[in-house]
């Protein structure tokens, strides 16, 4: 039995926000902080005292968390960045409101006296003596406190106080995790009106002025009752000044909501998953199932993609994905009449495709996507298609003293949309054998209930429309306007190739559905690019027909790597490890970078994505996995993995689990 907290967060918009920049405007990010740890880190949105982010994340927390903190920014690309201001929500807050929070909140100056971090372990007891009382105060070490230096680190030292006499430990150099083991003695004055020992820790600097890192107050009054206390104390800041700027900051709308959760043995769990298993594989042999159908009728449109989420990697883990997918699109079709409103809802049914592909899905996506992206980033060429907001001084001709007039930089803008369109384009057309088979089963599966469902010839494109709605408009669209949060990127695009990953993922929304006419209206100077549309609608109709296709031996073949695929990807991306057999000195820096994939079985990493030569780790050999101390590497996200070998020998694998 275990118990952890889950924080789910959503960044949803600001307003105004105070000007930043000469062009009287702002370019405002968010970065998130649990405590002191920075843990998100949003895009920007450019130009805009008013912007909209609808970032969504799930978080684990520590359970000794205390504080989650927004902090707004405003970009610069050539100086340092602005603070425009944070929010603060402590865990006693979000606790008292099970239902989560949603709302405005007023953005506050960031005080560095106010900006405190990490703990102190101290000893503090009273002894009698013959004739008077002394106060002891042993200070032990410090870990976790704030970086004030440019070095990274800290110059800690601790100031104790009491009774107008002060006290100091040594100066530790260049850490965060101080040890001083240093002990200070008091007097206890009896008739001293402010009964209170104080315990500052601060950062000592040679020029400017010391850095305050926190502090620590103990009532010696009710010291006295104890006798002795020793723990780990939590810093706390300086009292807060009194806000003459609240409210004057701008306000950023948040979602938050916590959840402490208990987690059982998998034994506890195991007649529930064998409901649902049955539930669904009786599906298989008759028209409807009573179970995933009262599930998908009751579940509330907050809980709905979680519960999508926590269902499709249950059914993955017990290789029936393909039949849970398929009795929730019956589940849709049955209840929808008009063809052209078809999982555009953010239905049951819809959320749990787009979490199946996001999790069979996601290594195929970086094959077709990965390539166009990376060249966007790498060629950040300016790219325009709307007159209103065509900025004829950034599109100067190489080598020509003139500018650009506007007809030519939306003639050069059509170009370059049209080459990447075309690049990403054939890399769709030729990626069919790289879909993995379990998301082609998915597909087939749909677009044959589709056709079953609507099979009148005026309705022939809907069963393409069903596929391209998954695909296009929920896989591909998102990904290329967000790379980083589909792991394509390890950082935000800038403004410049922020738009034309936007004019771009427009584009596959515009083929995606299939239809030419609704650019037309809606957008009309998406025109230019009416041809490369048209092509596009042709090209992805031929894909969706091999996609689905198979011959009945390629059939037979697929259901044995389906078999097989029961042991699903659940999570990949790149990380940061290093491998030993021994526990020994660790050097400073060990760590290589590989591509990590976990499975329900494996955890295994190679060098790249494609790589054929790969290690890996049966998940049943492991035997302990556990937090490593930051002092130990200097990095505070390295963990250890600690598994049998073949010869049943030890081996450790530490990995960096955060990737800056």
């Amino acid at each position: 039995m275990a118990k952890r907290s889950t924080l789910f967060i959503r960044i949803v918009e600001g307003k105004n926000l105070p000007v930043k920049d000469i062009s009287g405007s702002s370019d405002p990010y968010c970065i998130v902080r649990i405590d002191s740890e920075a843990i998100i880190r949003t895009a920007t949105i450019w130009k805009t005292l008013s912007p909209f982010w609808g970032e969504e994340y799930h978080v684990n927390l520590p359970p000794s968390f205390h504080t989650v903190s927004f902090y707004v920014m405003d970009e610069d690309s050539l100086s340092r960045d602005d603070v425009i201001g944070k929010v603060s929500v402590a865990k006693e807050i979000l606790a008292s409101k099970p239902q989560g929070l949603d709302g405005w909140l007023n953005l506050t100056e960031i005080d560095p006296d106010e900006e405190v971090q990490g703990e102190i372990h101290l000893q503090i007891s009273i002894t009698k003596e013959e004739t008077s009382r002394k106060l002891r105060c042993h200070v032990f070490e410090a870990r976790d406190l704030a970086r004030k230096d440019r070095n990274g680190a800290s110059d800690p030292f601790v100031r104790v106080m009491y009774n107008g006499k002060m006290y100091e430990t040594t100066v530790v150099k260049k850490s965060c995790y101080p040890r001083w083991n240093e002990s200070f003695e008091f007097e206890i004055d009896e008739t001293f009106a402010d009964n209170t020992l104080i315990v500052e820790v601060w950062d000592w600097d040679l020029v400017s002025k010391n850095d305050f890192l926190g502090k620590v107050l103990f009532n010696i009054s009710k010291l006295c009752s104890i006798q002795q206390e020793e723990d780990w104390f939590r810093l706390i800041p300086i009292k807060p000044k009194e806000r003459e700027d609240e409210g004057n900051l701008g306000s950023l709308r948040l979602q938050l909501k916590l959840r402490d959760e208990t987690i059982l043995f998998s034994n506890y769990y195991q007649p529930l998953t064998e409901l649902l298993c049955q539930a669904v594989k009786t599906n298989i042999n008759c028209s409807q199932s009573d179970l995933i159908r009262l599930i998908d009728e009751t579940t509330t449109a907050e809980s709905r993609q979680e519960v999508a989420t926590n269902l499709v990697k249950l059914f993955l883990g017990q290789g029936l994905a393909r039949e849970f997918l398929d009795v929730l699109f019956k589940l849709e079709l049955t209840k929808t009449s008009e063809p052209n409103t078809l999982f555009r809802s953010n239905s049951l049914a819809s959320k749990s495709m787009e979490s199946f592909l996001k999790v069979a899905g996601m290594q195929y996506l970086h094959h077709v996507l990965g390539p166009t992206v990376s060249r966007i980033f790498e060629e950040k060429k300016y790219v325009e298609l709307d007159p209103s907001k065509v900025e004829i001084r950034e599109a100067g001709c190489t080598g020509l003293h003139r500018v650009q007039t506007e007809t030519e930089v939306i003639q050069q803008s059509t170009h370059y949309l049209q080459s990447y369109l075309t690049d990403l384009l054939h890399s769709i057309l030729k990626s069919i054998r790289h879909c993995p088979p379990i998301v082609r089963s998915a597909f087939r599966q749909l677009y044959e209930r589709v056709q079953e469902r609507f099979p009148d010839k005026e309705f022939r494109k809907v069963k393409f429309i069903a596929v391209t709605s998954f695909l296009c408009l929920r896989f591909f669209s998102p990904a290329i306007m967000s790379p980083k949060l589909f792991h394509l990127r390890e950082k935000h695009p800038d403004a410049r190739t922020s738009r034309t990953l936007l004019l771009l993922a427009k584009t596959v929304q515009i083929i995606g559905n299939l239809d030419t006419l609704a650019s037309r209206s809606k957008e009309s100077w998406m025109v230019p690019l009416l041809p490369a549309v048209q092509q596009g609608i042709a090209q992805l109709k031929e894909f969706i027909t091999q996609l689905v296709s198979f011959e009945e031996k390629e059939d037979l073949d697929l259901q044995d790597r389906l078999s097989l695929q029961s042991s699903s990807i659940i999570k990949e991306g790149y990380l940061f490890l290093h491998k030993t057999r021994e526990k020994g000195m660790l050097i400073s820096s060990p760590f290589k970078k590989y591509y990590v994939t976990l499975c329900n079985d494996t955890l295994s990493y190679a060098k790249t994505s494609s790589s054929k030569k790969s290690s890996f780790i049966v998940l049943s050999k492991i035997r302990a996995i556990e937090k490593v101390e930051e002092k130990s590497f200097g990095n505070s996200h390295v963990m250890q993995i600690i598994s049998n070998d073949d010869n049943e020998q030890n081996e450790i694998l530490y990995m960096q689990c955060k990737v800056n």
